[in-house]
């Protein structure tokens, strides 16, 4: 599992070797503090629009940047590794900044995913992509579902 967990150098080998075989990939990021069947639909989606999937979560320190004091959960190694464990997951990378932009820029995916939650022109870089000739999807949010609420239950189950 370990070995899906790349720096961005080799991240940007791997996107040359796929680029060169015709192969699409797509990225996709996030925090991922507890995963939950939201996530795995989500994936398993993500997977299916091209030939290998990078996951991007934020580290410790962006996540609390953007959550807030009490999280992560989980911290980033092992967020990674869980990651890394799922069939769809290709590859894994940790970010450092509060947005992904940059690290798109970079590796300027095939295909840019985020969650419904997200309308098309708050998804973080989608303008390099499209401009790279790259797509970018919105894939349908699952209801009910996200680690904001599953922590929140586990707050009502306590009182």
């Amino acid at each position: 599992m370990k070995s899906k967990i790349l720096s961005i150098d080799e991240l940007l080998a791997e996107r040359a070797l796929l680029r060169a075989a015709g192969q699409k990939l797509v990225f996709t990021n996030g925090v991922f503090d507890i995963l939950h069947v939201g996530h795995v639909r989500y994936l398993e989606q993500a997977r299916g629009l091209g030939d290998a999937l990078v996951v991007a979560i934020n580290s410790d320190a962006s996540v609390r940047a953007l959550k807030g004091a009490g999280r992560p959960l989980i911290n980033e190694g092992e967020r990674a590794e869980i990651l890394a464990g799922l069939r769809t997951v290709n590859y894994v990378i940790v970010f450092d900044d509060v947005s992904p932009r940059s690290l798109i820029a970079d590796l300027l995916p095939d295909v840019l995913i985020k969650g419904g939650d997200y309308a098309l022109d708050e998804i973080h870089g989608r303008e390099e992509v499209e401009a790279a000739g790259g797509r970018v999807v919105s894939l349908a949010f699952v209801e009910g579902v996200s680690t904001s609420a599953l922590i929140e239950r586990m707050k009502e189950k306590r009182r």
